[in-house]
């Protein structure tokens, strides 16, 4: 029933996951029908992210047979737990995130905090029972983030306004892209892998005649997101500790 799409380049979110994801992405596979059925359960919410793990494991290697039973919350270079929100904040300039898993829960400061219509807040803190993150409609959070698959690499940022829009910037002036293209996250931090789905370009204007200030849509609806997954890099501490040697 899953075919090999070709090589994976990262975890659940790129092409397998895309998949998943036709109608939101553009793509034409038939099994997109299984993210449209939005019960509102945990038991689905888990199911969701074995499903994204599993379809990262087939891609990454496509020798190797699979079974639910042999299925693990790792793929690639990132761990998985699926979470529940406890409270979110949506109106002030300095949002926040409350999920309901914790330490014992294997949850770690630092992990990203993401949808599958996006990545949504970074875990600042960590109890036992509940941790503590800030919300990307915050105005001390960016995220890096490239056009299309192969665009060009800027951060994003919300734009303090709007529910749902946000502002990408550094576009070099002479970078091609067009309103409706997609942007994803570019992977190049130790935090969200490469190829998750943010939004869609809307409008741009040219800074101080060099770059470009992108606006940008949001998929996600933060005013009615509800379950989420933990991503944490299994490798952040060592590419940290490398990028403090100078």
């Amino acid at each position: 029933m899953l075919r090999h799409a070709g090589t994976m380049q990262n975890i659940w979110f790129s092409k397998g996951c895309h998949v998943v994801m036709a109608k939101v992405w553009g793509t034409t596979q038939n099994i997109a029908q299984y993210f449209s059925l939005r019960k509102t359960n945990e038991s689905l919410a888990l199911e969701n992210t074995a499903l994204k793990a599993r379809l990262a494991k087939l891609e990454l290697d496509m020798e190797d047979s699979l079974s639910l039973e042999r299925f693990s919350n790792t793929a690639g270079n990132f761990r998985y737990i699926p979470a529940t929100i406890a409270k979110i904040s949506n109106n002030s300039e300095h949002n926040y995130i409350i999920i309901d898993k914790g330490s014992d829960d294997g949850i770690k400061s630092g992990s990203g905090i993401v949808t599958w219509k996006g990545a949504i807040g970074i875990i600042d803190n960590v109890g036992r029972k509940y941790s503590y993150g800030r919300s990307f409609k915050n105005h001390d959070m960016n995220i890096s983030t490239r056009i299309g698959k192969e665009g060009a690499v800027g951060p994003m940022s919300w734009d303090g306004r709007s529910s749902n829009c946000a502002i990408l910037k550094e576009i070099p002036h002479h970078m091609e892209f067009a309103p409706g293209d997609t942007v994803f996250t570019s992977g190049f931090s130790s935090i969200f892998p490469a190829g998750i789905p943010l939004g869609t370009i809307v409008d741009s204007k040219i800074v101080n005649g060099a770059t470009y200030d992108i606006k940008v849509s949001l998929f996600e609806d933060f005013s009615s997101v509800r379950y989420i997954t933990i991503v944490e890099n299994i490798g952040r501490e060592e590419i940290e500790e490398l990028e403090g040697i100078r």
